[in-house]
């Protein structure tokens, strides 16, 4: 699953947008997915899993009740 961050006004990142992508694993619900950034954007490293505690990043914080809507909130 691909995702699309628009930078927020006011800040360097504004007027641009930022692709990421969603690795679920086969165990979906039962384990988090991995989170990443594909874009160049200053504060995340590009293809580089990102520290959340809805990711794998954090595997002990996940809830199987959180559903991908709710990851791309």
């Amino acid at each position: 699953m691909y995702y699309v961050l628009e930078g927020s006004n006011g800040t360097p990142f504004a007027g641009g947008y930022y692709h990421g992508k969603i690795k679920f694993p086969p165990e979906y619900p039962y384990k988090p997915p991995g989170i990443l950034m594909i874009t160049p954007n200053g504060p995340f490293m590009t293809q580089k899993k990102l520290c959340l505690s809805m990711s794998d990043f954090h595997p002990e914080s996940w809830n199987p009740m959180w559903f991908h809507v709710s990851i791309s909130c």
